[in-house]
């Protein structure tokens, strides 16, 4: 036995006894020391305890569909096939309330929050977190791109928060989150900025959040992030979290973003942004072998006639700076070409075929674009506002990727478009026996049907239904 396993020893250091490493070693620990000693006490409450009293509590009140539950139910195939496809429940509406926070940036009363917190309010009041005094709020400007909401109160000498440079914080900074979680009242987690730039997440058209581990649970949204100065650095948004509690990945919408758009929401009272007509992707292991360059934003489809059209980019052309900003991914761009006005100059640096050439593109507005594409109202069903089917829509609907049509963006309340059943998600796929997939197609359907009732198929729930049109 005892040949056999020396043998045993002897077979591993043939096997394995011909390399040899040197590691980098730490060096040796001597001393711990604790974080207090006698009389002293580690705490952060003097350097966050100003930042904690420019933080809100916001309730809100709104005019729900009571019934949109129950017909979600009846989408599915057994109640489908029980009642028909065609089966619709009578709508009836309830008040819902919800809860959320909110970050004071004047001392006059001008509130940053979350876009999904105060959107299709009825009713916003505002308390501050230490005080039980409540405010009737108005909405300055929405901005649902980026989610992000200026509200309004009438009061003076409030304390306006101290706003951080995001660009300057680093992955394992010290954070806190401060909101009201669950409705408890004026709350303060702490954490770590657990990574930076992060994109693709699917919440919002235009991402770049900041990631941490800082508890953020229901009811933080819109509330701070500030760093361990108490300055703020970003703006609560969402959770990844299959429970709906917190689960030490949450996401936080970077002060300077947030600064840009709460400007120019309180001083227009909308946002603008530019646009280039391009659709893009990153670049793939496989097609980093073929360019020079190996990051960038790569082109995929050019608009016809639009702003890149007109300065003669390609598909195929990788985009690798716009003026002076590096170009790493197919976010930057988005977000880059964004955070600019329309009508402005943009200069562009572009690979194309290993050469390096530079563009001048004279930026679009996008939200001309867009409304080009969807249009406005259809004098024929009064209330209904319809756009196109794009990435982010398919998301927020669950829209499947065969599903192609116009979007039902919004049904005005005791609308027409609301009596004759059409729902926000809504997706409109024929009219008639004329299939749609733009809104150009829609309008030119509704004006050649001369019949005094128009049959119309939507998609909803990945099931179609009819809708009579009188």
């Amino acid at each position: 036995m005892k040949q056999l396993f020396l043998s045993l020893i002897m077979g591993v250091s043939l096997v394995y006894g011909g390399g040899s490493i040197a590691f980098n070693d730490a060096p040796l620990a001597t001393k711990r020391v604790a974080p207090s000693a006698g009389e002293t006490i580690l705490s952060f409450h003097d350097a966050i305890k100003d930042a904690k009293n420019s933080v809100v509590n916001i309730s809100t009140t709104k005019t729900v569909q009571q019934n949109d539950q129950i017909q979600d139910m009846f989408n599915h195939p057994f109640f489908r096939d029980f009642f028909g496809p065609g089966f619709q429940m009578p709508q009836q509406e309830r008040k819902a309330s919800s809860l959320g926070s909110g970050v004071i940036v004047s001392n006059d009363g001008y509130i940053i929050t979350n876009n999904h917190v105060v959107e299709g309010a009825d009713e916003i009041v505002v308390s501050l977190i230490d005080n039980s005094k409540e405010f009737k709020a108005k909405i300055i400007g929405l901005d649902p791109k980026s989610d992000l909401a200026v509200i309004k109160i009438e009061a003076d000498d409030l304390h306006a928060i101290k706003m951080g440079d995001s660009s300057a914080l680093l992955e394992g900074d010290v954070v806190f989150a401060i909101g009201n979680p669950f409705g408890v009242g004026g709350t303060i987690t702490q954490g770590i900025v657990s990574a930076l730039n992060k994109s693709g997440i699917g919440l919002n058209r235009y991402e770049d959040f900041i990631q941490t581990d800082a508890s953020i649970n229901p009811g933080n949204s819109g509330g701070a992030l500030v760093d361990s100065r108490g300055a703020l650095v970003g703006i609560n948004t969402a959770i990844l979290s299959r429970s709906g509690g917190n689960n030490g990945i949450g996401f936080a919408i970077p002060s300077n973003m947030a600064k840009t758009i709460a400007k120019s929401l309180i001083e227009t009272g909308k946002i603008e942004r530019g646009y280039m007509g391009v659709s893009i992707g990153d670049l793939t292991s496989d097609l980093k072998e073929v360019y020079t360059h190996k990051e960038g934003a790569l082109i995929l489809g050019v608009e016809a006639g639009g702003p890149a059209d007109e300065a003669k980019i390609k598909r195929l052309d990788l985009i690798t700076k716009i003026n002076n900003t590096l170009i790493k991914n197919a976010n930057d761009l988005k977000n880059t070409v964004g955070a600019l006005l329309p009508g402005e100059k943009a200069r562009i640096t572009l690979e194309r075929d290993n050469k390096i050439l530079t563009t001048t593109v004279t930026l679009g507005n996008i939200d001309a674009a867009e409304k080009g594409i969807t249009g406005a109202q259809d004098s024929r069903i009064k209330g209904l506002s319809l756009g196109a089917l794009d990435e982010e829509s398919r998301y927020r609907y669950r829209i499947p990727q065969n599903v192609e049509g116009v979007l039902v963006l919004e049904v005005e309340k005791n609308s027409d478009a609301q009596k004759f059943g059409f729902r926000q998600g809504d997706v409109i796929v024929q009219v008639e026996q004329t299939a749609v997939a733009n809104l150009e197609q829609f309008n030119n359907a509704i004006k050649q049907t001369k019949r005094d009732m128009i049959r119309v198929l939507v998609s909803r729930g990945g099931y179609i239904s009819p809708i009579l049109v009188r």
